[in-house]
């Protein structure tokens, strides 16, 4: 019985020895399979081993970018004029309606003048009365002289003349100021524009009492041009003024609820910074013909203050935020995707102006995530979900990248199985292993 018990022992043991060779010569050979035959690549081959990623790619493209800043603006006029009248007075009539368009000079009420006509007539008739007592001392004058040449008179009776004659004459000068300054009373009974503009609502009607403190009687705006005031943060204050003494920089209003867009140039920096805000006061002008933009409105502002030219632009779709930085990952003539450090210059919208890149690299936009430096790719289309293909030996349908290390199919599809499963046949160059 100690003999039998002996035996079991050792065949025990004996089992438990074959069972961890079985297992580490599977391990063994699998390890082989990963490191020989043509599935190997050199260093790349951890990421190039496995099967490759479908991925979408856009060409780097060449050229010029505008760097914009934003912000949001109002529509301001350019002038804007409150019509008041400059004396008390009574309309006695409207010559325009509520949103006419108006011109410079242009008749727009009329009030009372009867009071400052009468004054006008009154000093035109003193200046007649002055004017024949300034003929009568001429000719008092040249009487005294005629006498004085016949000493009859003395000099000093030519003297008091003259100075008679030269005292209506200044009262001659007076009386022409008097009428001038009554003819311009007169004038403020007509009200005319000041400048072109719509006119808006009309406040006063036939017959109202208007006086030079009371309120507006219509407000003159001009339309055409037209501004768009908008503030900025002063670090961009250095470029603005730099695009302001190039000509203006170009400025694009965007209109809401996609109304369109229009462009126009810097007009106006203010002269100090907002202590407040930090920000400085900018103005655009723009053209509007077509009354696209009207006063008060609010509109998106994009203002052009440098062009970048000849830049690399990919789309920000393709840069990745890595551990040490941004970068692009790029796909070489032979279907391999490598890492390559960017800097983004700027960005705007769906594109950013890179470097580090050039001009007809080709980046992965779409699958990037999946990556890893020296990972077979396949390309599809962006609507394509499916990774194009290309026949293997014996004309099956086999992977790119098998193809490109030259597997023959039935090792790639060995190869593919076992990595899903982690067990199967070991297999190279499609044979069994012994």
């Amino acid at each position: 019985m100690k003999s039998s018990f002996l035996v079991g022992i050792a065949a025990a043991v004996v089992v438990a020895a074959a069972a961890g060779y079985a297992l580490t010569r599977d391990k063994t050979g699998g390890d082989a399979l990963a490191t020989s035959g043509p599935v190997a690549a050199g260093p790349a081959a951890p990421a190039a081993s496995g099967p490759p990623i479908s991925v979408t790619t856009v060409a780097v493209q060449k050229r010029d970018v505008d760097v914009m800043l934003d912000a949001t603006g109002t529509v301001t006029a350019l002038n804007s004029v409150d019509i008041r009248p400059q004396i008390a007075s009574t309309i006695t009539r409207v010559h325009i309606k509520e949103g006419q368009y108006v011109t410079a000079g242009q008749l727009l009420f009329t009030l009372d003048a009867r009071n400052d006509e009468v004054n006008v007539t009154k000093a035109k008739a003193q200046l007649a009365k002055d004017l024949a007592s300034l003929a009568d001392a001429q000719r008092q004058l040249a009487r005294s002289r005629d006498l004085m040449a016949q000493n009859f008179i003395s000099q000093g009776a030519v003297d008091t003349n003259q100075t008679l004659v030269d005292s209506q004459q200044a009262v001659i000068a007076s009386d022409r100021a008097a009428i001038e300054a009554a003819q311009v009373g007169l004038s403020y009974n007509r009200i005319n524009a000041p400048a072109a503009g719509r006119a808006g609502a009309i406040n006063v009607f036939t017959g109202s009492s208007v006086q030079p403190s009371g309120a507006a009687l219509v407000t003159i705006t001009q339309l055409d041009p037209i501004s768009v005031a908008f503030s900025l943060p002063q670090r961009n204050l250095g470029s603005v003024l730099a695009s302001l003494r190039g000509g203006g920089g170009s400025v694009t209003a965007v209109l809401p609820e996609a109304s369109g867009a229009t462009t126009g140039h810097l007009l106006f920096v203010d002269n100090a910074v907002d202590a407040g805000s930090g920000t400085v006061r900018v103005k655009a002008e723009f053209a509007n013909k077509d009354e696209r933009l009207w006063p008060g409105a609010f509109v998106a502002v994009r203002l052009a203050v440098q062009t970048l030219k000849g830049a690399a632009v990919v789309p920000q779709a393709a840069v990745i935020q890595s551990p040490r930085g941004k970068i692009v990952y790029v796909v070489d003539a032979t279907s391999k995707a490598s890492p390559r450090p960017v800097e983004v210059v700027y960005a705007s919208g769906e594109d950013a102006a890179v470097t580090g890149v050039r001009p007809g690299d080709r980046v992965v936009v779409e699958g990037r995530q999946n990556l890893r430096p020296g990972a077979m790719v396949v390309e599809r289309a962006p609507t394509d979900a499916a990774p194009r293909v290309r026949r293997g030996a014996g004309g099956a349908s086999a992977p790119a990248s098998a193809a490109v290390q030259g597997a023959p199919p039935a090792a790639s599809d060995a190869l593919a199985t076992r990595r899903r499963n982690g067990t199967g046949a070991r297999t190279v160059s499609g044979a069994p292993a012994a």
